[in-house]
C-alpha cells in the first residue's frame, strides 16, 4: 500500500538533506575521489556523529554540510536553502543566521577576553548594540560555568575552559545547527567528558541540532545516530542491531 499524502505531510522535514553528494579533488595527473553518492538526512534537534579513520574525508564532509565548502556534485539542502544554487556570499548568510561552529583547536582570538570572544559573532550585525550583546554573552558564559573567567584572555584559560568559551560563542546567535569538528580532541579524558555532557545538555535544552566529527567511538555511541565514513561510503550504525 502506498503512503498517503496525509502521512507524508506529518513527516518531519530534514534540516540537512544530502543526495548523491560527491567530492573529488583534481591532482596533477589524476582525480582523487574523497566520497561519492552519499545520501544523508538529519532532522532538527538530533545528535549525529560522523566517524572514520584519519584521511577518510569526515572533516571534508562536515565542511560541505556546514556550507564552508562546495561538493563536486550532488544536492544539498540546509535550513530550507538549496546550497548548490548559492554563491559564497549567500552561503555566508546561511552560516551567519543558522549555524554555529566548535573546533578542536578552539579558534579563539588571543587578544580578546572570554566575554569579547563570545560577543564576536554579534558584531557582524548591522544593528550591533554593545550592552545587549554583553548581556547575552554573560548569560551564556554563566550557562557554561565561566562567569568568573569572563575578563580573562585565552592564554590563562585551561583547554576545557577555552572550549567552553568556544561553545558559548557558537550559541550566541541561537543557531539551528552546531557543527563540531573533534570538539574533545585536544582535551584530557576527564575534561573531554565534561565538554561532551555540556554539548548534549545544551542540545536537549535548546533544541539545537548537533553534528559532530570525532575519532572517539564512545562519544559517537552516545549520539542518537552514528555514521561511519569508510572507503568513500557513509554507513549508519543502527543502535541495537
Amino acid at each position: 500500500m502506498s503512503q498517503s499524502s496525509t502521512d507524508k505531510s506529518i513527516m518531519p522535514q530534514a534540516i540537512i538533506s544530502a543526495q548523491q553528494l560527491t567530492q573529488k579533488i583534481k591532482l596533477a595527473d589524476k582525480e582523487l575521489c574523497i566520497f561519492e553518492n552519499l545520501n544523508l538526512a538529519i532532522h532538527a534537534g538530533e545528535q549525529v556523529a560522523i566517524t572514520g579513520r584519519s584521511g577518510s574525508g569526515k572533516s571534508t564532509l562536515l565542511g560541505i554540510l556546514a556550507t564552508l565548502d562546495q561538493a563536486s556534485s550532488g544536492h544539498l539542502q540546509v535550513c530550507g536553502e538549496v546550497v548548490e544554487t548559492l554563491n559564497e556570499e549567500q552561503r555566508a548568510v546561511i552560516r551567519l543566521k543558522h549555524i554555529g561552529f566548535v573546533f578542536q583547536s578552539f579558534q579563539l582570538l588571543p587578544h580578546l577576553t572570554a566575554l569579547e570572544n563570545v560577543m564576536l559573532p554579534l558584531r557582524l550585525d548591522a544593528k550591533f548594540h554593545y550592552a545587549t550583546a554583553e548581556q547575552k554573552a554573560l548569560a551564556l558564559l554563566e550557562r557554561v560555568g565561566l562567569t568568573r573567567q569572563a575578563a580573562q584572555t585565552p592564554k590563562v584559560l585551561s583547554g576545557g575552559e577555552q572550549q567552553r568559551v568556544a561553545i558559548a560563542r557558537a550559541l550566541i546567535r541561537q543557531p539551528k545547527i552546531i557543527f563540531a569538528d573533534e570538539p574533545t580532541g585536544n582535551l584530557d579524558g576527564a575534561t573531554a567528558k565534561e565538554i561532551e555532557q555540556l554539548l548534549f545538555n545544551l542540545n536537549r535544552e535548546l533544541g539545537t541540532t548537533l553534528v559532530l566529527v570525532t575519532h572517539d567511538q564512545q562519544l559517537a555511541q552516545q549520539c542518537q545516530r552514528h555514521f561511519e565514513l569508510h572507503d568513500g561510503q557513509l554507513i549508519e550504525h543502527i543502535k541495537g542491531s
